[in-house]
């Protein structure tokens, strides 16, 4: 069985391994979480159309985060094509293999980002660059959170008192890429097309979203019979938040744009319905993450009195805060209730301030090669 080790610190290579072969070994798809917890900041801070200069700071980090998810891919490629069996043993770690699916949900923020950022810049390109991405991104993320799951089933060693919740990680790619797919709607132009894009979204929602809850449930068990994680394993306490925070804005999101597409496809008779129930919905979830944000608080203070050592599951901290402010943000939107958009700016304050400390202690980190560790080559 894997214990919980996966982000130990690394022994120091020796003077002869190369630092280019040392990284690229020991590169793991943990490293696309910076990609999620940077995109998520990029798409938080054009949630305000009245502050012009967050738009351009979101832009900029935006840009940024196509260059850092261009780089993980890079490195991550030369690590199965130079050391093809060591990568290979990722599939059968009960940890990192989890991870995969931060690949996806990286790539979606980067989409995210031409529909707000690039729109303005190249029009209708940006459009035809986000679908594209999309539909790749689509395949990716059902990709993992099928075959993830099943390599559980079958081929790793798992136990509920050694139950984070990483198990998300997989699941959730899913929904966060039916986010993307409501967002894309209002800039299709094509009724056929737009209704092809609802019903993908809608079935990767319903693939992610209530294996998420069911997953939570047994982490209630786990955390109440067994107490909490590892210390190491600290930042997971928030990846709940993550499909809870993401529901519910893809469903604000398919209730905005849904409607409209519904009655341009013959559908007009089920539009309101539609809408309606996705609003509530929306609502009833985001009211749920408000119970399991407020929990993360407190056992994360509760790890603070034992000493936290950073790893690179620290970005765990930042996409559920930053997707959860997104909810809060268009809810407010949505509902005229200043009290939610007080609520939703004060989340996205708390996540640059995290995200702020989270990469001043990853560039730290790579620079001594100290975050550079692949349990999977351990666990022999």
């Amino acid at each position: 069985m894997h214990k919980v080790v996966a982000f130990k610190r690394p022994v120091t290579p020796a003077p002869d391994v190369p630092m280019q072969g040392y990284v690229i070994r020991n590169f793991t798809p943990n490293w696309f979480a910076t990609t999620m917890g940077t995109g998520i900041l990029s798409v938080a801070l054009a949630q305000f159309p009245g502050h012009p200069w967050l738009f351009a700071m979101g832009q900029a980090l935006w840009l940024f985060n196509i260059l850092l998810f261009v780089t993980c891919t890079t490195l991550y490629t030369a690590r199965w094509l130079l050391y093809f069996h060591e990568a290979s043993r990722v599939f059968s770690h009960s940890v990192v293999s989890m991870f995969f699916g931060c690949i996806p949900m990286g790539l979606a923020t980067i989409i995210n980002g031409f529909l707000i950022y690039g729109i303005p810049h190249i029009g209708d390109t940006a459009v035809a660059i986000a679908t594209m991405l999309w539909w790749i991104d689509v395949t990716l993320s059902l990709a993992c959170g099928l075959a993830i799951p099943f390599m559980m089933f079958t081929r790793q060693s798992h136990s509920i008192d050694q139950m984070t919740a990483v198990w998300l990680l997989p699941i959730v790619a899913s929904e966060v890429a039916a986010v993307s797919g409501g967002l894309l709607l209002p800039h299709i132009a094509d009724a056929q097309t737009q209704l092809t894009v609802l019903m993908t979204s809608l079935v990767l929602w319903a693939c992610s979203v209530p294996l998420a809850m069911s997953v939570l449930v047994i982490l209630f068990l786990r955390m109440a019979v067994h107490k909490l994680p590892h210390v190491n394993m600290a930042a997971s306490s928030w990846l709940a938040l993550g499909p809870i925070g993401t529901g519910a804005l893809g469903l604000l999101v398919m209730s905005q744009a849904g409607p409209a597409v519904l009655s341009a496809n013959g559908l007009a008779s089920v539009a309101p319905a539609f809408g309606g129930a996705s609003f509530l919905g929306a609502i009833l979830l985001w009211g749920y993450g408000i119970w399991w944000l407020a929990t993360a608080v407190l056992i994360t203070l509760r790890y603070l009195r034992e000493g936290l050592p950073f790893n690179i599951g620290w970005w765990g901290y930042t996409f559920p805060l930053g997707v959860f402010a997104v909810a809060t943000l268009r809810l407010s939107t949505m509902v005229p209730m200043s009290s939610i958009a007080i609520f939703g700016a004060v989340l996205v304050i708390a996540l640059v301030c995290m995200w702020l400390l989270v990469a001043a202690k990853t560039i730290k980190g790579t620079l001594d090669r100290s975050l550079f560790v692949s349990p999977c080559l351990k666990a022999d």
